[in-house]
C-alpha cells in the first residue's frame, strides 16, 4: 500500500514516519509513505498555496488549485488511489 501525503511541510512527516511500528511497516514492505511538497503546485513565481478567506477574517486558506493539481498528479499515476481531505479538526 503506498499513502501519499501532500503537505507544506514535508520535513515535519519523515521522523514521524521514519519511528517505531511505521519503519517497522516499511521495512517490511506493508506501506510505503510518499511525501508530497504542495508549495511544488503552487500559484506565480512565489509558489503561493494560500489566500485570504472568503468574506475576510483572520487568517488564510489554502487555494483549491494547487490542491487539485497535486491530488490530479497522484491520481494520474494511482487511478485507483482514494483521496481522504483531513481538516484541522
Amino acid at each position: 500500500m503506498t499513502i501519499y501525503i501532500v503537505t507544506l511541510f514535508p520535513e515535519m512527516f519523515e521522523p514521524v514516519l521514519n519511528t517505531s511500528m511505521l519503519r517497522k511497516a516499511q521495512e517490511h514492505k506493508l506501506v510505503k509513505f510518499e511525501l508530497v511538497n504542495l508549495r511544488d503546485f503552487g500559484i506565480s513565481p512565489r509558489k503561493t498555496v494560500d489566500d485570504t478567506p472568503y468574506g475576510g477574517g483572520a487568517g488564510m486558506v489554502l487555494r483549491c488549485e494547487p490542491v487539485f493539481a497535486a491530488v490530479e498528479m497522484i491520481k494520474s499515476s494511482q487511478p485507483e488511489a482514494q483521496v481522504l481531505m483531513m481538516t484541522p479538526r
